[in-house]
């Protein structure tokens, strides 16, 4: 009897702990996480790693890692771990002064050789970085003692210093390493505001705050980067609390509007969508003209209102977001007729069918999508039908991997809020670093370095409207819109500002997150 009741008494009290546990991990309020309250849960997409110095667009990068400079609310650059810089014009030299206080993440110091060895890093052809192009005119890095360091240029480059908000990179456990593959990447270490903590792999990335951070210890003490690949998911797990703070579609974001205890940041991007053709394909080498008819086929207004639910701008161009933009060029505007009319002055007849063919080739092709991304999907779905009606068999495909060499064409996600130099040069420059299209135009490159290289505003000006009319003329893209974005949070976090235009994907809210708080 003794032994009965010893269990029964031992069942009680571990059903009353699991209802005590229960009853602390739930917050009682819509929108409540059981995470620990100074502890944020971002809704994030995977990654295969993290290095600043080859990929691009990694949120995360903006917590682990700094630059020499940095950006400020209205994307301006500021200084970061360089305190100071002077530019020396009559050899295009620019000298930064570094911090003598930053320390790298395992307590090492931070100094002008880490700066070297990163920039170097990028430039060597061998570790194919994304952004090698934005570093092409330098021709010699020196180091004066551990805090000075000084990047001479064969040419004027007004963008340097925009380039130098890279993420720095600890050459005292780089050197010799695999810049693509060694495990640091897995498991970095940065001068950042957070730490890395654990990668628990296809689920999530912990971060904790740095304590002896050089621009004084976040109040958030822990950021968790969630996995969570799929748009609606994400929507799911901010409804369960399971998420605190993720980037929703705009269909979904419309659900928690005006509901207690979420909050939704309605906050503008210079990131656009649009039709990345494959110049390497024979059939856009052989059928380039019909670019500007599928330009006029294209109903941009559609897809902002129903794709967009209204929350972007229909998009011509890469700097519509750019105090270069240049709005009165004639843009190739949705027009039905004079698309068809285009396809027919290059030759090609409809088919009974309602389809147009020439030489016994039907008019066809198929845009690629990335899974997961479903308003890629949804804006490629009403390109194919506007493009349907006019005669043009145009498919999407929605595909877990890309093949870039062998497909016809792809729904691009593109844009910088930063520089007009950047997401130009690199993404239509011939032979640049982010050219996935292998577009070519003589006009645009020569435009594009004549910009890059004065920094009177008024000729930076001329040197862009005439990129922007070369662009026109020879399109590279056929473009969509603009896609602002919605992040919905769960907890009431102070600190976000929601004036600050982001860049693909969303990224750089977090470009302040030594401020935010939870309350």
């Amino acid at each position: 009897m003794e032994t009965i009741v010893k269990k029964a008494m031992a069942i009680a009290l571990a059903l009353a702990m699991i209802l005590a546990f229960t009853a602390c991990g739930d917050s009682g309020e819509e929108g409540g996480t059981a995470a620990d309250s100074n502890t944020l849960v971002y809704g994030s997409n995977d990654y295969t790693r993290i290095n600043p110095a080859i990929d691009e667009h990694g949120e995360i990068n903006l917590l682990l890692f700094d630059g020499l400079m940095g950006h400020d609310e209205n994307n301006g650059v500021v200084s970061a771990l360089a305190k100071s810089y002077e530019l020396d014009e009559d050899t295009n030299t620019y000298t930064f002064h570094l911090r003598d206080d930053v320390k790298w993440h395992d307590g090492e110091d931070f100094t002008a050789e880490d700066v070297k060895f990163t920039i170097e890093a990028i430039m060597d052809p061998e570790n194919e970085s994304e952004i090698f192009s934005n570093y092409e005119d330098v021709e010699e890095i020196t180091t004066d003692g551990d805090y000075d360091i000084s990047f001479r240029l064969s040419e004027p480059n007004v963008a340097f210093l925009e380039y130098m908000t890279i993420g720095i990179l600890p050459k005292h456990l780089l050197e010799g390493k695999s810049m693509q593959e060694d495990e640091f990447f897995r498991a970095p270490v940065g001068t950042g505001p957070y730490k890395f903590e654990a990668w628990d792999e296809g689920q999530s990335i912990t971060l904790t705050a740095n304590e002896d951070y050089w621009g004084g210890t976040p109040s958030i003490e822990k950021i968790i980067f969630k996995i969570v690949e799929d748009d609606n998911a994400k929507a799911l797990q901010i409804e369960s609390g399971e998420l605190d703070l993720a980037k929703l579609t705009p269909k979904d974001a419309q659900n928690f509007k005006d509901r207690e205890g979420f909050t939704v940041y309605d906050m503008k991007t210079a990131d656009y969508r649009g039709i990345m053709y494959n110049f390497n394909n024979k059939f856009w080498q052989d059928n380039k003209e019909l670019i500007h008819a599928i330009n006029c086929a294209v109903d941009r207004d559609a897809m902002v209102e129903s794709v967009l639910l209204g929350d972007g701008i229909p998009a011509y161009g890469p700097l519509a977001r750019n105090e270069f933009n240049d709005d009165s060029i004639k843009q190739e505007a949705y027009d039905p007729s004079e698309a068809k009319k285009i396809i027919e002055e290059n030759g090609w007849t409809l088919g009974d069918d309602g389809i147009y063919e020439k030489d016994g080739q039907k008019l066809t092709f198929t845009i690629n999508c990335m899974e997961g991304d479903q308003v890629r999907a949804d804006l490629a779905a009403i390109a194919c039908q506007n493009l349907q009606d006019i005669g043009v068999d145009a498919k999407y495909e929605v595909k877990s991997e890309i093949d870039w060499e062998n497909q016809e064409a792809f729904l691009i996600g593109w844009g910088s809020p930063f520089d007009a130099d950047d997401h130009t040069y690199k993404v239509f420059g011939t032979d640049k670093g982010n050219n996935y299209s292998y577009y070519s135009d003589e006009k645009v490159d020569a435009s594009l370095t004549a910009a890059r290289q004065t920094s009177d505003k008024a000729e930076r000006q001329k040197y862009y409207s005439e990129f922007q009319q070369a662009m026109v003329d020879d399109p590279a893209y056929t473009f969509f819109c603009y896609v602002d974005v919605e992040y919905v949070a769960g907890k009431p976090i102070q600190g976000i500002t929601t004036d600050t235009i982001l860049g693909h994907h969303g990224v750089g809210i977090f470009w302040n997150v030594v401020d935010w708080t939870i309350e």
